[in-house]
């Protein structure tokens, strides 16, 4: 009888499918997948390494499992990032699996059974898994992720992803859309493709990027929501603008993550691509596909980030009025250009900008939201709350985790469970900086 494995995932979206892949080849090879660590023979965390608290977070679920005696198989960013730390750190660690690895798991565990230490690590990662790869999803019903890419080839100055993940590779149009139909036949709803600079789509794999054509040969699968994440601003080109107005499934959403307003700032974060994007891209992005939902990051407390670069990022987030905005206060890594440059931002400065940043955008989103009191928007619902009688759902300008949700009140017997993972007509009746409230639209 072969062993039974508790899986632990942290992190982003793009390790969530890595760690889907991995449950389902166990499932498939005949291992006993369990949620219970206390009875798994075998703990399989999937760990994450970009910034200090996400290894923080890794680093404590691994001390936990360790001192709770468990044998421990570590895999993803922290594994490719600190293995000989791992190795000697955490002795209970049997085995490494490397972020291009993650498809070599039933094979580590056969060698963990016989006796060995694995560490099966590649150093520049190459691998993506297509539509071939076995797949336990771990989201809800009705939503799934679909990586169309991996890697990077740019290297901004605050990130480490390339040196954890590889360089950009792209998979095909066709094994894509292959698993968007796949993932369809499941009954999925809404489909959220991700990589990490999701506008490159295809240059490596075709020459030039494909995110219009993949756009609208997605247009084609009877999904009703397929949502975009990671858009590069200068990639967003009128073709794919156009692929969006062409394609009604895939929402008018834009999640363009641009760190900042500053040329000064862009260019000392070796993004100068980004330096010349402005409010003029904005306005072609709003005239082409009116009424889409923009939604950007940004980071403050970047080295050399002085009061006027930060009132110039103050100044851009109150005109755009972004519908959702993230603000992260810089993290110093390691490993990255910007570790090493002078005039580093006391971390008091930086979690004071961030908060000033915040209160801006709130009442920027709460105002924004306000606006939608009276409409009747598509939402699909997801979970019943049995305390207070609603169910929390999400309406297309919300993506998972990262926005807000729709809080539905459901008149008594008019929406039974069955309503659950189904996307529903809702009014909207109260508005917050980040939820929303409404009642079925009957």
């Amino acid at each position: 009888m072969k062993p039974t494995v508790a899986v632990t995932h942290l992190g982003c979206e793009k390790n969530r499918v890595d760690t889907e892949h991995m449950l389902g080849l166990l499932v498939e090879a005949g291992y006993s997948v369990d949620t219970d660590e206390e009875k798994a023979d075998y703990v399989l965390v999937n760990t994450c390494s970009f910034i200090e608290a996400a290894r923080t977070e890794s680093v404590r679920t691994l001390v936990r499992l360790a001192e709770a005696g468990k044998k421990v198989v570590i895999s993803g960013c922290l594994a490719q990032h600190f293995q000989t730390e791992l190795l000697t750190e955490i002795p209970e660690a049997v085995a490494l699996i490397g972020t291009g690895d993650y498809q070599h798991v039933v094979q580590v565990l056969e060698r963990v059974e016989r006796g060995e230490r694995v560490t099966e690590i590649t150093q520049l990662p190459t691998f993506i898994a297509d539509e071939t790869l076995p797949r336990y999803r771990t989201t809800t019903e009705a939503v799934a992720y679909l990586r169309i890419a991996e890697g990077c080839d740019y290297r901004c100055a605050f990130c480490i992803i390339p040196h954890l993940r590889g360089n950009q590779r792209s998979r095909s149009i066709e094994s894509i859309v292959t698993e968007a139909h796949q993932l369809a036949a499941q009954g999925v709803k809404e489909i959220i493709l991700i990589s990490q600079i999701t506008t490159n789509y295809g240059l490596d794999r075709y020459g030039k990027p494909q995110l219009a054509e993949l756009i609208r040969a997605l247009g084609g699968v009877p999904v009703p929501w397929i949502r975009l994440l990671y858009l590069y601003p200068t990639g967003l080109t009128p073709e794919i603008l156009q692929a969006l107005q062409a394609s009604p499934n895939v929402l008018p959403y834009l999640d363009m993550p641009l760190q900042h307003s500053h040329p000064e700032v862009l260019k000392k974060m070796n993004r100068p691509w980004q330096t010349n994007f402005t409010t003029q891209k904005l306005d072609q992005i709003r005239q082409a596909l009116p009424g889409a939902t923009l939604r950007t990051t940004l980071i403050v407390g970047f080295p050399g980030e002085t009061q006027e670069h930060f009132e110039h990022l103050l100044e851009f987030v109150r005109t755009q009025e972004f519908d959702h905005v993230g603000v992260f206060a810089y993290s110093c890594e390691e490993g990255t250009a910007a570790a090493t440059l002078p005039d580093q931002v006391p971390e008091r400065t930086k979690q004071k900008r961030r908060k000033e940043l915040m209160l801006l955008q709130q009442s920027i989103s709460l105002r924004r939201n306000q606006a939608l009191v009276g409409q009747t928007l598509p939402v699909l619902l997801e979970q019943e709350n049995l305390e207070t009688g609603e169910i929390v759902g999400r309406a297309p300008r919300f993506a998972p985790d990262v926005d807000g949700q729709v809080l539905v009140k459901i008149p008594r017997r008019s929406a039974p469970l069955s309503a659950l993972n189904q996307i529903v007509s809702v009014r909207i009746t109260q508005a917050e900086p980040y939820d929303l409230q409404g009642v079925l639209a009957l």
